[in-house]
């Protein structure tokens, strides 16, 4: 009995094996049939296809789905070529052969298509004309809206030209009246084209949005010709004469301190408000000569709903479910509709239904310019507004975006849709924008959003067409992103870039274990010569980033990470959990020559400087009490981009507070703004000394050859701790002018033979 259970086990275990060898073959054999690798369109009616095994084709049986004509086909190695009938770019075509199949790749017919037809909506005297690209669509109609709470427009079919343009030619001029486009197109696997949604024109000047996180738009027919800017015109300021002030429509006036009327408060209007704390007061009575605006291009204000699902997203990540610093640009044409008087993101209405954004931004424009001060745009042109229902996307997403070879969105720039700038109508997109805000705003620049993630030659191009317009137009990259980090490289394509070299060296690299220069501390390889080079511009010929100074954008906080304030501090021991944000703000004595220390060293280095608003006061974040539930209230926050509160709105009893360091910045400008010296003076005239005794201090002398100073100046920068820097002077009597404690142009007191600097201070000494 025993042997007969064996028998049978041997037997059961024969069959077994016969059936996975069996199995293996018909799997070898499948794969062998295998033939297809990849198909792409190399024009309207040739189709390449790489094959892995042109043994086993049969050539005569390759079809293409959905039906296209094969006129000839040739063989060559491992590539098969299809002369077709004429491709239907609003199909989805696949090889098919036996059981295999190859979709076909169409991105190089993409890739040469391009228009130079005035895209968007204008008019003349009699018909209205709207033009929209998007080349793979099967139709394209234009609802027209009598009013924006209409629901059911009046449809009309668009024409397709040659290129890919869709247009409608209308009587009359139809200002005041609203559009939104349908688009129909492709379907199958990745396509999101959805003849059911209506999405705004990209080429919007005006948006009328939705208070929800869709932000559906309409577009506002809009006449904005009758602006009178009364003279204006671009300030043409060079970049090394540059004091940036980098700062928040909505930050400068919303806190109740700002002194500005509560129904305006945190609007474009409440920015020009006289006599008050914050706006553009607050701006003039620093002395910077330029302003960097965070996003105001109309964005993707509310994020999805917290701890809900929607669709298979649960937003886990952001309570406030808003985005408050702008990094979500919706339309690249529009200024945004929230920042305008009389509007709120009330849930159910209509932002910016009757454009008036349009012309109030161009108020804030003319009023700086008159005040001598530059406006500097932070554009993002990298990636487009996450989840609302974004006309890039309707309009075909295929074309502006770059993908996974699934078909999913890339997002390298942690947003979830990386925009494809090297495709020819996305890049001329770009340029039309750009070349739009110099030309109807006035704007005098631009800092380009993880501008690594911009090709070359958009990059190129960019700089190319600005300079048309205004030969001094300010160009300025956040110079990484998406995984890359290019400060050098734009450099060398004639672009400023934030210097964050400097930035690491003089504060360090974040405030809990890499402190840098003004804590007594090397971060990183930093050392008294590194110091030295950031002083001279970050020259790359010295081992540093850029070509000329004048492309280093010198900083020590911005609208990312911790303020300069807290981050200071935090590397001093304080804690993160403030229980008093009154008495958190308020600076110690360590505190605050840390801050000056700074400061000093920032405004002393050649380059343009840029501060964050609120920089002149230390300002703390500290994330405020809200609805939302956030269990880091309480906390200093690194990362506000969320907070639409007291968080990020300027505290100017804070500045009060702080009046001492508000001064020393004050001081500083002045010294600056007066001093050619420290803005434009070459490596020739640096002379450098290092203290024996103290590895943490250094001075120069500068003297004046080529700025065009009449002054010559000795300037000294201990960043030690605990022990003084002790120098001796070159022959003569100095006049102090910045030292521990003030900072300005006029003497302070005079020095002559040896001088001597606390520690975690400077001095400014001129003659």
């Amino acid at each position: 009995m025993k042997k007969t259970n064996e028998n049978r086990t041997l037997a059961v275990c024969r069959i077994a094996a016969t059936v996975i060898l069996l199995l293996h073959i018909q799997k070898l054999e499948s794969m062998e049939k295998n033939v297809l690798i990849s198909a792409q369109a190399r024009d309207l009616q040739t189709i390449k296809v790489e094959l892995k095994a042109p043994d086993l084709l049969h050539a005569d049986q390759v079809r293409i789905s959905p039906d296209l004509k094969i006129i000839s086909i040739s063989l060559n190695d491992h590539t098969l070529l299809l002369t077709t009938q004429t491709i239907d770019l609003s199909e989805d075509y696949t090889i098919v052969y036996e059981q295999d199949a190859a979709p076909v790749n169409i991105d190089p017919v993409l890739d040469e298509l391009f228009s130079s037809k005035a895209l968007g909506c204008f008019c003349d005297d009699r018909r209205t004309i709207f033009r929209l690209f998007a080349p793979r669509a099967k139709a394209v109609k234009l609802y027209l809206f009598a009013s924006v709470d209409e629901q059911m427009g009046v449809p009309y079919d668009m024409a397709r030209d040659a290129d890919g343009v869709w247009e409608l030619e209308l009587e009359g001029r139809l200002g005041g009246k609203y559009y939104a486009y349908s688009i129909d197109g492709p379907k199958g696997p990745g396509e999101i084209f959805d003849a059911g949604k209506l999405v705004a024109d990209p080429y919007a000047r005006a948006v009328a949005t939705t208070n929800d996180y869709l932000h559906k738009g309409k577009t506002l027919i809009l006449d904005a010709s009758q602006y009178d800017w009364q003279g204006d015109h671009t300030l043409g300021l060079q970049v090394e004469d540059l004091i940036i002030y980098e700062c928040h429509v909505r930050d400068l006036t919303a806190h109740p301190s700002s002194g500005a009327d509560r129904e305006l408060a945190g609007s474009y209007k409440a920015l020009l408000q006289p006599g008050i704390r914050g706006g553009i007061e607050h701006i003039k009575s620093l002395g910077v000569n330029a302003v960097e605006f965070l996003p105001i291009h109309d964005f993707g204000n509310i994020e999805i709903p917290f701890g809900v699902p929607v669709g298979d997203v649960i937003n886990t990540w952001n309570p406030y479910a808003r985005n408050h610093w702008g990094y979500m640009t919706s339309y690249f044409f529009a200024p945004e509709s929230y920042y305008a008087s009389g509007q709120s993101l009330e849930e159910g209405k209509y932002a910016g239904a009757d454009g008036r954004q349009v012309d109030e931004f161009k108020d804030v424009v003319k009023a700086l310019h008159r005040q001598g001060v530059a406006v500097i745009l932070d554009v993002v042109y990298n990636h487009v507004s996450q989840y609302d229902q974004n006309c890039f996307k309707y309009i075909d997403k295929k074309y502006y975006f770059h993908l996974n070879k699934d078909g999913s969105y890339c997002a390298a720039s942690g947003c979830g849709n990386d925009f494809k700038t090297d495709r020819p109508m996305a890049r001329r997109l770009i340029l039309d924008s750009i070349k739009y805000w110099m030309q109807e705003y006035h704007i005098d620049g631009f800092r380009f959003d993880l501008a690594a993630m911009i090709d070359w030659q958009t990059c190129d191009e960019i700089i190319r067409e600005a300079r048309r317009i205004n030969p001094d137009v300010i160009i300025i990259a956040e110079p990484w992103g998406g995984g890359g980090y290019a400060p050098a490289e734009f450099s060398e394509h004639g672009w400023a870039a934030w210097n964050d070299q400097i930035r690491n060296g003089v504060k360090g690299q974040n405030p809990h274990d890499n402190l840098g220069f003004i804590f007594g501390r090397w971060f990183d390889n930093n050392n008294i010569e590194t110091m030295q080079r950031y002083i001279m511009g970050t020259l790359k010929r010295d081992g540093g980033l850029f070509r000329k100074s004048s492309h280093a954008i010198n900083y020590l906080e911005s609208h990312d990470d911790h303020t300069f304030g807290d981050f200071i501090r935090i590397g001093l021991g304080g804690s993160e959990k403030v229980a008093d944000i009154d008495a958190n703000a308020a600076l110690s004595e360590d505190q605050l020559r840390l801050n000056k220390l700074g400061a000093l060293f920032l405004f002393v280095s050649q380059g343009a400087v840029m501060l964050h608003e609120g920089q002149e006061w230390a300002r703390s974040k500290v994330i405020a009490p809200t609805d939302a539930p956030d269990d880091r209230v309480g906390y200093i926050d690194h990362n506000s981009y969320n907070k639409d509160n007291e968080t990020n709105w300027l505290n100017f009893n804070h500045a009060a507070m702080n009046a001492e360091l508000v001064n020393y910045y004050k001081g500083l400008i002045q010294l600056r703004t007066s001093h050619p010296a420290f803005r434009r003076s070459q490596k020739t005239d640096f002379t450098f000394f290092k203290d024996a005794k103290n590895s943490f201090a250094f001075a120069f002398h500068l003297q004046k050859t080529s700025s065009g100073d009449e002054n010559e100046f000795f300037v000294i920068l201990n960043g030690d701790r605990n022990e003084s820097a002790s120098f001796d002077l070159p022959s003569g009597i100095w006049s102090a002018v910045v030292d521990g404690g003030r900072a300005g142009v006029k003497e302070l007191y005079k020095v002559e033979g040896h001088v001597e600097a606390p520690p975690s201070s400077g001095l400014v000494l001129m003659r």
